[in-house]
C-alpha cells in the first residue's frame, strides 16, 4: 500500500505551526490555527485515533478558534477620552478621529471613544489607565499655549502607552493636534 500522501500531509503540520508563529495579523493566525487542527484531527483519523481526531476536531479546533477569536476581538482597542459633547460636528476632530481609525485599522485595532463629564475626570481616567489617550481642545490642554504660533493644531492629545504614542507620532498627519507622552505611575506607586 503506498502511504506516500501521509507524509505529505504530516508534513504539513510543522509548516502550518510555523506559519502561525510567524503571522503578524492576529485573524490570519487565527485561520492558520484553524487549518492546523483541521490537518491535525485528518492526521489522527488517518492513523486511526477516530476518537482523539473527533476530540481535536471539536476542542482543538472549533472551541479554540472561536474563544481565541473572541480574546483577540476584545484586546485590540484602543481607548480614546475626550469631554462629553466638546467636539460635536467639529470638522477638524471628525478628520482627526478618520486619520486615528486609518492608523489603528492597519494594526487590525479598533478605536473607542469614551466621554467623560470634564477635564478633571478625563485626566483622573488616564493617570488610572481606565483609558489610553484623551483628546481635549487645546486652550483646556494648556491655557498659556492656546494663542501660539501655530494656530491649526486645535487638539491635545495625551497618549500614556509609549508604543500608541510612537505610532501615532511617525503616522499621524493631521496637524490638528498636539500629541504628547505621558507617564503614569506604576501598580505599586500607585497605592503609596
Amino acid at each position: 500500500m503506498n502511504d506516500s500522501y501521509l507524509y505529505i500531509i504530516i508534513a504539513l503540520l510543522p509548516l502550518a505551526a510555523c506559519m502561525v508563529v510567524f503571522q503578524v495579523n492576529p485573524y490570519h493566525a487565527l485561520v492558520i490555527r484553524g487549518i492546523l487542527g483541521a490537518v491535525s484531527a485528518m492526521v489522527y483519523a488517518v492513523l486511526g485515533a477516530p476518537d482523539v481526531a473527533l476530540t481535536e476536531a471539536l476542542v482543538g479546533t472549533m472551541l479554540a478558534i472561536t474563544l481565541y477569536a473572541v480574546a483577540v476581538r476584545s484586546s485590540l482597542v484602543m481607548r480614546l477620552g475626550l469631554v462629553k459633547g466638546e467636539a460635536d460636528g467639529e470638522q477638524h476632530f471628525g478628520q482627526l478621529m478618520d486619520d486615528l481609525r486609518t492608523i489603528f485599522r492597519k494594526r487590525q485595532m479598533r478605536l473607542e471613544l469614551v466621554p467623560y463629564p470634564n477635564t478633571q475626570a478625563l485626566e483622573r481616567a488616564l493617570m488610572d489607565k481606565e483609558v489610553h489617550a484623551t483628546c481635549v481642545r487645546r486652550e483646556h490642554a494648556d491655557p498659556d499655549q492656546a494663542t501660539s504660533k501655530d494656530e491649526k493644531q486645535f487638539y491635545h492629545t495625551a497618549i500614556r502607552v509609549k508604543r500608541i504614542y510612537e505610532i501615532m507620532q511617525t503616522e499621524l498627519i493631521s496637524p490638528a493636534t498636539i500629541l504628547s507622552y505621558v507617564s503614569t505611575p506604576a501598580e505599586g506607586e500607585k497605592h503609596k
